[in-house]
Protein backbone atom coordinates (compact mmCIF):
# COMPACT_ATOMS: atom_id res chain seq x y z
CA UNK A 1 0.00 0.00 0.00
CA UNK A 2 1.55 3.31 -1.02
CA UNK A 3 2.60 5.83 1.65
CA UNK A 4 -0.12 8.48 1.66
CA UNK A 5 1.77 10.81 4.02
CA UNK A 6 3.28 13.96 2.57
CA UNK A 7 7.08 14.41 2.90
CA UNK A 8 6.65 17.11 5.56
CA UNK A 9 4.32 14.99 7.66
CA UNK A 10 6.60 11.98 7.28
CA UNK A 11 9.58 14.08 8.37
CA UNK A 12 7.65 15.37 11.39
CA UNK A 13 6.61 11.83 12.29
CA UNK A 14 10.21 10.63 12.07
CA UNK A 15 11.28 13.54 14.30
CA UNK A 16 8.62 12.64 16.89
CA UNK A 17 9.86 9.04 16.86
CA UNK A 18 13.43 10.25 17.46
CA UNK A 19 12.26 12.54 20.25
CA UNK A 20 10.26 9.78 21.91
CA UNK A 21 13.23 7.43 21.70
CA UNK A 22 15.50 10.09 23.20
CA UNK A 23 13.04 10.79 26.00
CA UNK A 24 12.75 7.08 26.84
CA UNK A 25 16.54 6.73 26.85
CA UNK A 26 17.02 9.61 29.29
CA UNK A 27 14.10 8.55 31.50
CA UNK A 28 15.39 4.98 31.75
CA UNK A 29 18.86 6.22 32.72
CA UNK A 30 17.35 8.42 35.46
CA UNK A 31 15.16 5.57 36.76
CA UNK A 32 18.22 3.30 36.94
CA UNK A 33 19.70 5.80 39.39
CA UNK A 34 22.97 5.97 37.45
CA UNK A 35 25.80 8.26 38.63
CA UNK A 36 26.14 11.75 37.15
CA UNK A 37 29.01 10.80 34.85
CA UNK A 38 26.92 8.00 33.29
CA UNK A 39 23.92 10.32 32.86
CA UNK A 40 26.06 12.86 31.02
CA UNK A 41 27.39 10.12 28.70
CA UNK A 42 23.87 8.90 27.90
CA UNK A 43 22.71 12.49 27.37
CA UNK A 44 25.61 13.07 24.97
CA UNK A 45 24.88 9.85 23.05
CA UNK A 46 21.16 10.62 22.91
CA UNK A 47 21.59 14.07 21.41
CA UNK A 48 24.39 13.11 19.03
CA UNK A 49 23.05 9.75 17.81
CA UNK A 50 19.31 9.76 18.36
CA UNK A 51 18.65 13.41 17.47
CA UNK A 52 21.49 13.54 14.94
CA UNK A 53 23.18 16.64 16.41
CA UNK A 54 26.87 16.61 15.46
CA UNK A 55 28.30 19.43 17.62
CA UNK A 56 27.45 19.79 21.28
CA UNK A 57 28.64 21.41 24.49
CA UNK A 58 26.85 21.53 27.82
CA UNK A 59 27.80 24.05 30.49
CA UNK A 60 26.29 23.39 33.93
CA UNK A 61 26.30 25.73 36.92
CA UNK A 62 27.67 23.77 39.88
CA UNK A 63 28.98 26.48 42.24
CA UNK A 64 30.66 27.80 39.08
CA UNK A 65 30.14 27.20 35.36
CA UNK A 66 31.63 23.89 34.26
CA UNK A 67 31.64 22.24 30.83
CA UNK A 68 30.26 18.72 31.41
CA UNK A 69 29.88 17.62 27.77
CA UNK A 70 32.03 18.61 24.79
CA UNK A 71 31.74 16.71 21.51
CA UNK A 72 32.30 17.25 17.78
CA UNK A 73 34.46 20.37 18.21
CA UNK A 74 38.13 21.07 17.49
CA UNK A 75 38.23 23.50 20.43
CA UNK A 76 38.43 22.13 24.00
CA UNK A 77 35.59 24.04 25.64
CA UNK A 78 36.24 22.47 29.06
CA UNK A 79 38.96 25.11 29.45
CA UNK A 80 36.85 28.05 28.29
CA UNK A 81 34.71 30.46 30.27
CA UNK A 82 31.25 31.32 29.04
CA UNK A 83 31.01 34.82 27.50
CA UNK A 84 28.89 37.38 29.30
CA UNK A 85 26.60 37.67 26.26
CA UNK A 86 25.68 34.00 26.61
CA UNK A 87 25.32 34.10 30.41
CA UNK A 88 22.61 36.75 30.04
CA UNK A 89 20.40 34.59 27.81
CA UNK A 90 17.04 33.30 29.01
CA UNK A 91 15.63 32.24 25.62
CA UNK A 92 16.79 30.03 22.72
CA UNK A 93 19.07 32.24 20.62
CA UNK A 94 21.06 31.92 17.38
CA UNK A 95 24.77 32.69 17.88
CA UNK A 96 24.69 34.78 14.70
CA UNK A 97 22.76 37.36 16.73
CA UNK A 98 25.40 37.44 19.50
CA UNK A 99 28.60 39.45 19.73
CA UNK A 100 30.90 36.55 20.68
CA UNK A 101 34.35 35.33 19.67
CA UNK A 102 34.75 33.20 16.55
CA UNK A 103 35.18 29.90 18.42
CA UNK A 104 31.65 30.18 19.84
CA UNK A 105 30.27 30.42 16.29
CA UNK A 106 31.06 26.71 15.88
CA UNK A 107 27.58 26.42 17.36
CA UNK A 108 24.47 27.71 15.66
CA UNK A 109 22.11 27.79 18.61
CA UNK A 110 22.33 28.43 22.38
CA UNK A 111 19.59 26.81 24.47
CA UNK A 112 19.29 27.98 28.11
CA UNK A 113 17.98 25.34 30.53
CA UNK A 114 15.84 26.90 33.26
CA UNK A 115 14.23 25.50 36.39
CA UNK A 116 12.05 27.65 38.68
CA UNK A 117 13.30 30.74 36.85
CA UNK A 118 16.95 29.90 37.48
CA UNK A 119 19.36 29.06 34.63
CA UNK A 120 20.82 25.60 35.36
CA UNK A 121 22.78 25.16 32.15
CA UNK A 122 23.45 26.18 28.56
CA UNK A 123 23.29 23.68 25.68
CA UNK A 124 24.99 24.74 22.45
CA UNK A 125 24.43 22.76 19.28
CA UNK A 126 25.88 23.03 15.77
CA UNK A 127 25.72 21.36 12.36
CA UNK A 128 22.10 20.59 12.99
CA UNK A 129 19.59 18.91 10.72
CA UNK A 130 17.33 21.34 8.79
CA UNK A 131 14.27 20.41 10.85
CA UNK A 132 16.04 21.78 13.98
CA UNK A 133 15.44 25.28 12.73
CA UNK A 134 11.91 24.52 13.93
CA UNK A 135 11.52 26.14 17.36
CA UNK A 136 9.30 23.28 18.54
CA UNK A 137 12.11 20.79 17.89
CA UNK A 138 14.61 23.00 19.74
CA UNK A 139 12.21 23.23 22.65
CA UNK A 140 12.32 19.45 22.85
CA UNK A 141 16.13 19.56 23.25
CA UNK A 142 15.51 22.07 26.01
CA UNK A 143 12.94 19.77 27.65
CA UNK A 144 15.17 16.67 27.53
CA UNK A 145 18.09 18.68 28.96
CA UNK A 146 15.88 20.09 31.69
CA UNK A 147 14.62 16.62 32.70
CA UNK A 148 18.15 15.28 32.97
CA UNK A 149 19.65 18.24 34.80
CA UNK A 150 16.82 18.47 37.33
CA UNK A 151 17.23 14.72 37.95
CA UNK A 152 20.99 15.20 38.51
CA UNK A 153 20.28 18.08 40.86
CA UNK A 154 17.75 15.96 42.78
CA UNK A 155 20.26 13.10 43.02
CA UNK A 156 22.88 15.51 44.33
CA UNK A 157 20.49 16.91 46.94
CA UNK A 158 19.53 13.38 48.00
CA UNK A 159 23.20 12.48 48.44
CA UNK A 160 23.78 15.63 50.44
CA UNK A 161 20.84 14.73 52.69
CA UNK A 162 22.28 11.26 53.26
CA UNK A 163 25.72 12.73 53.97
CA UNK A 164 24.23 15.27 56.37
CA UNK A 165 22.27 12.52 58.09
CA UNK A 166 25.47 10.48 58.48
CA UNK A 167 27.28 13.53 59.88
CA UNK A 168 24.36 14.25 62.22
CA UNK A 169 24.51 10.67 63.50
CA UNK A 170 28.27 10.92 63.99
CA UNK A 171 27.75 14.12 65.96
CA UNK A 172 25.09 12.45 68.12
CA UNK A 173 27.44 9.56 68.90
CA UNK A 174 30.33 11.93 69.65
CA UNK A 175 28.05 14.02 71.89
CA UNK A 176 26.98 10.88 73.77
CA UNK A 177 30.63 9.88 74.16
CA UNK A 178 31.49 13.35 75.40
CA UNK A 179 28.63 13.34 77.91
CA UNK A 180 29.89 10.03 79.25
CA UNK A 181 33.32 11.57 79.85
CA UNK A 182 32.07 14.00 82.48
CA UNK A 183 32.02 12.62 86.03
CA UNK A 184 28.63 11.57 87.37
CA UNK A 185 29.64 12.49 90.93
CA UNK A 186 31.35 15.57 92.37
CA UNK A 187 32.06 15.72 96.12
CA UNK A 188 30.27 17.92 98.62
CA UNK A 189 31.51 16.77 102.02
CA UNK A 190 33.22 18.01 105.20
CA UNK A 191 36.45 18.81 103.30
CA UNK A 192 35.50 20.19 99.88
CA UNK A 193 32.67 21.19 97.57
CA UNK A 194 33.36 20.79 93.87
CA UNK A 195 30.92 22.13 91.30
CA UNK A 196 31.22 22.21 87.49
CA UNK A 197 29.40 23.91 84.61
CA UNK A 198 29.81 23.24 80.92
CA UNK A 199 28.35 25.26 78.02
CA UNK A 200 29.29 23.95 74.55
CA UNK A 201 29.66 26.48 71.74
CA UNK A 202 28.52 23.92 69.15
CA UNK A 203 26.96 20.45 69.25
CA UNK A 204 30.30 18.95 70.25
CA UNK A 205 32.83 20.91 72.21
CA UNK A 206 36.49 20.46 72.96
CA UNK A 207 36.35 21.13 76.71
CA UNK A 208 36.57 18.55 79.46
CA UNK A 209 36.65 18.37 83.24
CA UNK A 210 37.09 15.42 85.58
CA UNK A 211 37.24 14.32 89.19
CA UNK A 212 38.96 11.05 90.20
CA UNK A 213 39.27 9.58 93.67
CA UNK A 214 42.80 8.23 94.15
CA UNK A 215 42.45 6.92 97.71
CA UNK A 216 40.73 7.84 100.97
CA UNK A 217 42.79 11.02 101.35
CA UNK A 218 43.64 12.11 97.80
CA UNK A 219 41.71 13.01 94.68
CA UNK A 220 42.59 14.49 91.31
CA UNK A 221 40.59 17.09 89.44
CA UNK A 222 41.32 18.70 86.11
CA UNK A 223 40.06 20.99 83.36
CA UNK A 224 41.23 20.63 79.76
CA UNK A 225 40.68 22.20 76.35
CA UNK A 226 41.40 20.60 72.96
CA UNK A 227 42.33 22.85 70.05
CA UNK A 228 39.45 22.89 67.58
CA UNK A 229 35.93 21.55 67.93
CA UNK A 230 33.70 18.82 66.59
CA UNK A 231 34.19 15.09 66.32
CA UNK A 232 38.05 15.08 66.12
CA UNK A 233 38.29 17.19 69.31
CA UNK A 234 35.78 14.93 71.09
CA UNK A 235 37.67 11.78 70.08
CA UNK A 236 41.01 13.19 71.22
CA UNK A 237 39.48 14.23 74.53
CA UNK A 238 38.07 10.73 75.11
CA UNK A 239 41.57 9.43 74.42
CA UNK A 240 42.92 11.88 77.00
CA UNK A 241 40.43 10.78 79.66
CA UNK A 242 41.03 7.07 79.07
CA UNK A 243 44.78 7.66 79.23
CA UNK A 244 44.53 9.72 82.42
CA UNK A 245 42.52 7.09 84.27
CA UNK A 246 44.77 4.26 83.09
CA UNK A 247 47.96 6.09 84.12
CA UNK A 248 46.52 7.00 87.54
CA UNK A 249 45.95 3.33 88.34
CA UNK A 250 49.69 2.76 88.04
CA UNK A 251 51.22 6.04 89.21
CA UNK A 252 49.87 9.14 90.95
CA UNK A 253 53.04 11.22 90.65
CA UNK A 254 51.97 14.26 88.59
CA UNK A 255 55.34 14.51 86.86
CA UNK A 256 54.90 10.99 85.48
CA UNK A 257 51.18 11.42 84.78
CA UNK A 258 51.66 14.56 82.70
CA UNK A 259 54.68 13.16 80.81
CA UNK A 260 52.76 10.01 79.91
CA UNK A 261 49.71 12.04 78.83
CA UNK A 262 51.90 14.20 76.62
CA UNK A 263 53.34 11.10 74.98
CA UNK A 264 49.83 9.72 74.43
CA UNK A 265 48.49 12.93 72.87
CA UNK A 266 51.61 13.40 70.72
CA UNK A 267 51.15 9.91 69.24
CA UNK A 268 47.38 10.12 68.76
CA UNK A 269 46.67 13.76 67.89
CA UNK A 270 45.21 14.38 64.43
CA UNK A 271 46.81 17.15 62.35
CA UNK A 272 47.82 20.02 64.63
CA UNK A 273 45.60 19.17 67.57
CA UNK A 274 46.93 19.74 71.10
CA UNK A 275 45.52 19.96 74.62
CA UNK A 276 45.91 22.53 77.35
CA UNK A 277 45.08 21.28 80.81
CA UNK A 278 45.28 22.00 84.51
CA UNK A 279 45.69 18.91 86.72
CA UNK A 280 45.78 18.99 90.51
CA UNK A 281 45.95 16.41 93.30
CA UNK A 282 44.61 17.45 96.70
CA UNK A 283 45.41 15.72 99.99
CA UNK A 284 42.56 16.12 102.49
CA UNK A 285 44.80 15.40 105.52
CA UNK A 286 47.78 17.63 104.74
CA UNK A 287 45.71 20.29 102.85
CA UNK A 288 48.44 20.19 100.23
CA UNK A 289 47.59 20.82 96.57
CA UNK A 290 50.06 19.60 93.93
CA UNK A 291 49.39 20.90 90.44
CA UNK A 292 50.69 21.15 86.87
CA UNK A 293 49.43 23.82 84.50
CA UNK A 294 50.08 22.57 80.94
CA UNK A 295 49.63 25.77 78.93
CA UNK A 296 46.14 26.29 80.32
CA UNK A 297 44.40 29.43 81.60
CA UNK A 298 45.63 30.16 85.11
CA UNK A 299 43.14 28.99 87.76
CA UNK A 300 42.39 31.56 90.47
CA UNK A 301 42.99 30.61 94.09
CA UNK A 302 40.97 33.07 96.18
CA UNK A 303 41.81 33.29 99.89
CA UNK A 304 39.46 34.18 102.74
CA UNK A 305 40.83 37.75 102.92
CA UNK A 306 40.03 38.23 99.17
CA UNK A 307 43.67 38.13 98.13
CA UNK A 308 44.42 35.71 95.30
CA UNK A 309 47.09 33.65 93.59
CA UNK A 310 47.24 32.46 89.97
CA UNK A 311 48.28 28.86 89.51
CA UNK A 312 50.28 29.10 86.30
CA UNK A 313 53.39 26.93 86.76
CA UNK A 314 53.91 23.61 85.03
CA UNK A 315 54.78 22.92 81.41
CA UNK A 316 53.82 23.68 77.84
CA UNK A 317 50.63 22.37 76.22
CA UNK A 318 50.39 18.62 75.62
CA UNK A 319 50.88 16.97 72.24
CA UNK A 320 53.20 19.55 70.68
CA UNK A 321 56.56 17.95 71.60
CA UNK A 322 57.37 14.27 71.90
CA UNK A 323 59.21 15.11 75.15
CA UNK A 324 58.14 18.11 77.22
CA UNK A 325 60.97 20.70 77.17
CA UNK A 326 60.36 21.69 80.82
CA UNK A 327 58.20 20.55 83.71
CA UNK A 328 57.50 21.58 87.28
CA UNK A 329 55.07 20.27 89.87
CA UNK A 330 54.09 23.01 92.30
CA UNK A 331 52.85 22.43 95.85
CA UNK A 332 50.50 24.90 97.49
CA UNK A 333 49.18 24.83 101.06
CA UNK A 334 45.44 25.49 101.08
CA UNK A 335 44.15 27.38 104.13
CA UNK A 336 40.53 27.00 105.29
CA UNK A 337 37.80 28.80 103.35
CA UNK A 338 39.84 29.20 100.15
CA UNK A 339 38.19 28.77 96.75
CA UNK A 340 39.88 27.59 93.57
CA UNK A 341 38.21 28.43 90.24
CA UNK A 342 39.36 26.65 87.08
CA UNK A 343 38.00 27.60 83.66
CA UNK A 344 38.64 27.47 79.92
CA UNK A 345 39.32 30.48 77.70
CA UNK A 346 35.70 30.71 76.53
CA UNK A 347 34.95 32.34 79.88
CA UNK A 348 37.47 35.16 79.79
CA UNK A 349 37.66 35.80 76.02
CA UNK A 350 34.43 37.77 75.88
CA UNK A 351 34.52 41.34 74.57
CA UNK A 352 32.27 44.35 75.06
CA UNK A 353 31.21 46.75 72.31
CA UNK A 354 34.52 48.63 72.68
CA UNK A 355 36.45 45.36 72.13
CA UNK A 356 37.60 45.35 75.77
CA UNK A 357 38.10 41.82 77.05
CA UNK A 358 36.31 40.62 80.18
CA UNK A 359 39.52 38.77 80.93
CA UNK A 360 40.99 37.32 84.09
CA UNK A 361 40.78 40.70 85.84
CA UNK A 362 37.00 40.79 85.34
CA UNK A 363 36.77 37.22 86.65
CA UNK A 364 38.84 37.99 89.77
CA UNK A 365 36.80 41.11 90.47
CA UNK A 366 33.57 39.11 90.20
CA UNK A 367 34.85 36.38 92.54
CA UNK A 368 35.94 38.91 95.15
CA UNK A 369 32.50 40.51 95.10
CA UNK A 370 30.56 37.25 95.21
CA UNK A 371 32.71 34.81 97.17
CA UNK A 372 29.92 34.01 99.67
CA UNK A 373 27.50 32.73 97.04
CA UNK A 374 26.89 28.99 96.90
CA UNK A 375 28.93 27.16 94.26
CA UNK A 376 25.92 26.73 92.01
CA UNK A 377 24.90 30.39 92.28
CA UNK A 378 28.51 31.52 91.85
CA UNK A 379 28.61 29.76 88.47
CA UNK A 380 25.20 31.01 87.38
CA UNK A 381 25.96 34.60 88.32
CA UNK A 382 29.40 34.54 86.68
CA UNK A 383 27.90 33.26 83.42
CA UNK A 384 25.20 35.92 83.70
CA UNK A 385 27.90 38.56 84.28
CA UNK A 386 29.75 37.76 81.05
CA UNK A 387 26.43 37.74 79.20
CA UNK A 388 25.68 41.23 80.50
CA UNK A 389 29.23 42.36 79.67
CA UNK A 390 28.03 42.61 76.12
CA UNK A 391 24.41 41.64 75.54
CA UNK A 392 25.06 41.50 71.80
CA UNK A 393 27.98 39.10 72.19
CA UNK A 394 27.76 35.42 71.53
CA UNK A 395 30.18 32.94 73.02
CA UNK A 396 32.87 32.08 70.48
CA UNK A 397 34.09 29.02 72.34
CA UNK A 398 33.03 26.39 74.84
CA UNK A 399 32.90 27.50 78.46
CA UNK A 400 33.86 25.21 81.31
CA UNK A 401 33.91 26.22 84.96
CA UNK A 402 35.09 24.05 87.83
CA UNK A 403 35.24 25.48 91.34
CA UNK A 404 36.60 23.80 94.45
CA UNK A 405 35.71 25.23 97.87
CA UNK A 406 38.05 24.08 100.62
CA UNK A 407 36.39 23.95 104.07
Amino acid sequence: MPDLLSPNIQQELNLKKLELSALLEITQAINDNLPESALYKIYRFTLLAQLQISRLVLFVHDEEWDCKVCSGTEQDFTKQELPENILKLKEITYTAKLNVEKMWRAFEIVIPILHNGKVLAFVMIGKIQPYYTNMEALSFVQTVSNIMLVAIENHRMARQRLEQEAIRREIEIAREVQTMLFPKYLPNDKDVTIHASYIPHSSIGGDYYDFIEIDQDQFLFCVADVSGKGVPASLLMSNFQAGLRTILRQNTDLNTVVSELNNLIYRNAIAEKFITTFLAVYNRKTRELCYVNAGHNSPILLYEDNSHRLLNEGCTMLGVFDVLPFMSVTKVHIPPHATLVCYTDGLTEVFDEDETEFGIEGTIDFLQRNRFLSSRMLHLQLLREINLYNEEAKFNDDITLLSCRFK
